[in-house]
């Protein structure tokens, strides 16, 4: 069995909303994945998520030989939180409260396809 592995870091999307679309793929073909974020696609996740298995998928056609990626199945997706992007929003009196803009790492496994 072929593995092919993406890794996307720094995503500036938080990794709560991002994790919300990876159970929605997780463990179906990557036919069927791309179906399901093709009818998603309002969410920037899933276009970002999109590309994700597009890549993984490239990279189990160059780099591992399988010759029907369509057939793999995501084995593995795991949504970590990255740094945050602190900023601070002016508030009454003078005051400032922080802004915490989050981001994720999205690691993408496929198995499958001989």
């Amino acid at each position: 069995m072929a593995t092919a592995k993406s890794i996307l870091k720094f995503v500036r999307v938080s990794p709560q909303k991002t994790r919300l679309v990876a159970d929605l793929i997780r463990g179906k073909k990557v036919s069927a994945a791309e179906h399901t974020l093709r009818a998603i696609n309002y969410k920037k996740t899933a276009r970002i998520m999109s590309a994700g298995l597009k890549t993984a998928k490239s990279n189990a056609i160059e780099n591992k030989k399988v010759d029907n990626a369509e057939e793999m199945l995501i084995k593995e997706i795991k949504i970590d939180g990255g740094p945050f992007h602190k900023r601070f929003m002016p508030r009454a009196r003078g005051r400032a409260t922080p802004i915490r803009k989050r981001t994720s790492h999205i690691t993408i496994v496929l198995e499958g396809g001989e």
